[in-house]
């Protein structure tokens, strides 16, 4: 086995959000390989988002400002949140390897979402009368729209970790809720509670919220809009869809969608005070949660205490027990949002290194609704709300939600026992050898379809609202992100029933890539790789170079974020020690192998730096251009 040296990094300024990476050897591949069907399939679908992204970037943006073409609103239902969400899961594509073009988009897209949404404002909302945006950040909404809102912005640094601009807004976003703005007044720092279950740039909101404050100004829509995305026919159903959604005073656990922003912020200036309020507030949560007898409540008074004046632990909008009634039917439906909290937990997980106390604040909840399980029409059901009447509407089966992600963050076999099951776990459990092939067939032929209803597409701008286009997005990415990465599909929409789809999560994933040669992430031309099997302190992976005439060099990484220690690389025949995050690797024409890759999980504090000195030069704010070099247009 053919090896030499190669230097990772220096020790950099921890004002360039660098840490010390350790040198490694490169481990060359030079055996040769038939190119893999899901290889020559991955390559195939990274390359075919290309041309369709432009083509929907250029269908439904503005070329020259980036702006959504729509008519822009407040509200629950297509609000400034639903607009940004038209380039979903396309920062983490360029991640992957997608073209550069990608990120020129998002960026513009972002940037042009800015100051669309902070120009456009209310008539009678007295929210956003002054803009929507304030700060560059949403005046004041709740987590869940909050969190969608920011799930592009989330992964921008994984493609340009060296941005100021991104770096300045990030600080200045978690800073709202660290009792930073005397202007946003969101964190109470001595009880450890976010006062509201709406708050942003310019606060919480201390009142009852009214029907308008979540639907937004008065729009007639009948006739106009060919479709609605919440079903609604008019106006007035659109007010009576949010008459329910009063109950927004004292801290929720939806709120913990906010640990996003300083746990990036952690990541990228390793300022220690961004790591202490993520643990502490998700400490607050877990004392909460055990002082409620085991569940998390999703009702917090701005005293602390559990349930509010009411004394309903379970009450609050987006609480355990909120059903609210439905306008087109009459009937109620369960809108409960506290599973969505799990992602905060994550976070805390991942800047502790790995401390399972957090992931067992979820469990303990869990057993609790688990154990209230019954026979119900001869099935064994387990309820997934509470309210006044006790436990109800009950579901066949287990209480397994978000099972599924912390099996893949714990490895513990009680947790994989209570995931529902899937094709790619079964896929890594030698279960289902053909699962690569059909799923990366089936994302190729799902972006066909949205291409097909893109070209179908009639509308004009003042036709659309900002979710309009939103299921035309082309992106595919959850095969690539499984297969390459090893890695979980959270961003939006769920990857299993069972599977929290709370927006702005972040990433987390077994394995991540370089490409030394362009100083950028993700693959090089040509590389593709197959994770095809995990455990605790470990995982197969096969990579190939499927070009038949040029060598590539890639950096393998433990972990979205370095997290992972990478202890050692084997090809069965020859074993290289790393005991670094990453090790170089590089790939003769037409080679590949299967490498076994050892390492010790969540053992390193977690960065966005590069595997290499980085500047601002490295994709930090560049003028935007084509693949072809020319701007975009």
């Amino acid at each position: 086995m053919k090896r030499r040296t190669f230097l990772l990094g220096t020790a950099a300024t921890l004002a360039a959000g660098m840490m010390p990476l350790k040198a490694a050897e490169t481990f060359t591949i030079n055996a040769p390989m038939d190119p893999p069907e899901w290889a020559l399939l991955e390559r195939e679908l990274l390359h075919a988002h290309t041309a369709a992204c432009v083509t929907f970037f250029k269908r439904y943006f503005d070329q020259a400002t980036g702006w959504l073409e729509t008519t822009p609103r407040w509200g629950g239902d297509d609000g400034p949140d639903d607009a940004i969400e038209n380039v979903n899961d396309w920062p983490h594509l360029y991640a992957l390897g997608g073209d550069e073009i990608i990120r020129q988009m998002y960026t513009k897209a972002y940037e042009g979402h800015v100051q669309q949404y902070t120009e456009a404002k209310t008539t009678d909302v007295p929210i956003a009368k002054l803009g929507m945006y304030f700060k560059e950040f949403p005046a004041q909404f709740d987590w869940q729209h909050n969190g969608e809102g920011l799930t592009v912005f989330n992964l921008m640094p994984l493609g340009a970790p060296y941005s100021q601009r991104y770096r300045e807004r990030v600080r200045r976003f978690a800073g709202f809720y660290m009792d930073e703005d005397p202007g946003a007044p969101n964190y109470d720092p001595k009880l450890k509670l976010i006062k509201s279950l709406m708050n942003g740039s310019r606060g919480p909101m201390l009142r009852e919220a009214t029907a308008l404050d979540w639907t937004g100004d008065p729009i007639d829509v009948k006739d106009r809009f060919p479709s609605l995305g919440h079903g609604e026919n008019d106006y007035k159903q659109m007010l009576a869809h949010f008459q329910d959604y009063g109950d927004v005073v004292g801290d929720h656990p939806l709120n913990l969608a906010s640990t996003q922003l300083a746990t990036n912020a952690y990541m990228l200036t390793h300022d220690q005070k961004y790591k202490d309020w993520v643990l502490g507030y998700c400490d607050a949560w877990a004392e909460r949660a055990r002082a409620n007898g085991g569940i998390i409540p999703s009702k917090v008074g701005l005293d602390g205490k559990i349930g509010g004046p009411e004394n309903k632990w379970y009450a609050g909008t987006y609480g355990w027990g909120f059903s609210p009634i439905v306008p087109m039917t009459g009937e109620r439906q369960d809108r409960n949002r506290v599973p969505w909290c799990v992602g905060g937990f994550y976070n805390a997980y991942l800047l502790s290194r790995g401390d399972d106390k957090y992931l067992d604040v979820w469990r303990k909840t869990a057993d609790k609704f688990d154990a209230a399980a019954k026979t119900v029409d001869g099935k064994l059901s387990a309820p997934t709300m509470y309210g006044d009447q006790g436990f109800y509407s009950f579901k066949p089966g287990r209480y397994n939600k978000n099972f599924l992600e912390i099996y893949a963050l714990s490895m513990k076999p009680s947790d994989r026992a209570r995931c529902e099951e899937t094709d790619w776990y079964h896929f890594l459990e030698g279960k289902n050898p053909g699962y690569p092939v059909k799923a990366l067939r089936a994302a190729l032929v799902h972006m066909r379809k949205h291409m097909e209803e893109v070209d179908a597409d009639t509308t004009s701008p003042d036709m659309r609202l900002a979710d309009s286009a939103l299921e035309f997005n082309p992106a595919s990415i959850m095969a690539l992100t499984q297969l390459i990465e090893g890695g979980l599909y959270l961003q939006h929409g769920s990857w299993a029933r069972s599977s929290m789809s709370q927006g702005g999560t972040l990433l987390f994933t077994r394995l991540r890539y370089f490409d030394p040669d362009r100083r950028r992430a993700g693959l090089p031309p040509d590389v593709g790789v197959l994770v095809d099997s995990w455990s605790d302190d470990g995982l197969t992976a096969t990579i190939v170079n499927i070009s038949p005439s040029k060598p590539r060099s890639v950096i393998v990484q433990g972990g979205a974020y370095a997290e992972h220690q990478i202890v050692s690389v084997s090809d069965g025949k020859t074993a290289n020690q790393v005991n670094a995050p990453q090790f170089p690797l590089r790939l003769e024409p037409g080679a590949g192998a299967r490498l076994t890759i050892k390492m010790k999980r969540f053992a390193n504090d977690p960065t966005l730096s590069f595997p290499w000195e980085g500047t601002v030069a490295d994709l930090g704010n560049p003028p935007a251009q084509t693949a072809g070099g020319g701007h975009v247009d």
